[in-house]
């Protein structure tokens, strides 16, 4: 197999959603000599990119959006534990602290959007479920955030977002970060009400609104 068909194989492992597959075609390309960075942008990653198209079409829906993102995720197991040996870094476009609010403890959306915002080349901050205003504030404050993400899946949990973003004028870094919010009940119209930087309904829309309010991708 040359190395340009290796490259299309890990692009289809994702397509396919094919874990077992990714982190073979992971072994694979290290044991020929490829570079872990080039395999992730070229080959695995080129296939998150296909299924971000396809879900955008409505040809793929939210299941083969998380098997494709989990065969992502074990193609990065492979390659990540090669990066750490030799000291190298993935380009990233910036840092992302996430949560689901205070009172709400749902995270399947919240947790694709995570996963997806982790192999598209963010770093991200999963502060997980029924996150306190103030956890919030504290961690862009401490990770120096590009990107706060706040995820409500309950109208009474939704006001949560709006006090955030209160807060963190109040704390005098509300410009210093971009804030986008997404959640079942949420809206654009909600977003622009208290003050959001974007909104985005589906994990996929998330990524491109990342890299968008950033300038970069």
């Amino acid at each position: 197999m040359s190395t340009d068909e290796l490259y299309q194989a890990m692009a289809q492992s994702v397509i396919e959603g094919e874990p077992e597959q990714a982190a073979r075609l992971a072994q694979q390309g290290l044991a020929a000599g490829l570079e872990p960075l080039t395999m992730i942008e070229e080959g695995f990653g080129a296939g998150v990119e296909v299924v971000g198209d396809l879900f955008a079409q409505g040809e793929y829906f939210l299941p083969d959006l998380v098997i494709g993102a989990k065969a992502m995720q074990e193609a990065l197991a492979v390659l990540g534990s090669e990066l750490r040996r030799r000291q190298e870094t993935r380009r990233t476009y910036g840092k992302v602290v996430i949560g689901t609010v205070q009172g709400d403890i749902h995270e399947i959306g919240k947790n694709l959007v995570v996963t997806l915002l982790s192999v598209n080349g963010f770093e991200v901050f999963d502060l997980g479920v029924d996150v306190l205003d103030e956890t919030f504030i504290a961690e862009v404050k401490e990770t120096d955030a590009d990107i706060l993400g706040m995820s409500a899946l309950l109208t009474t949990t939704m006001p949560a977002q709006g006090r955030v973003i209160q807060a963190l004028e109040e704390a005098g870094i509300r410009n210093e970060v971009k804030v986008i919010v997404g959640g079942a009940p949420v809206t654009q119209s909600w977003a622009d009400e208290i003050g959001a930087d974007g909104y985005s309904e589906d994990a996929v829309g998330a990524v491109a609104l990342a890299k968008r309010l950033l300038g970069v991708g």
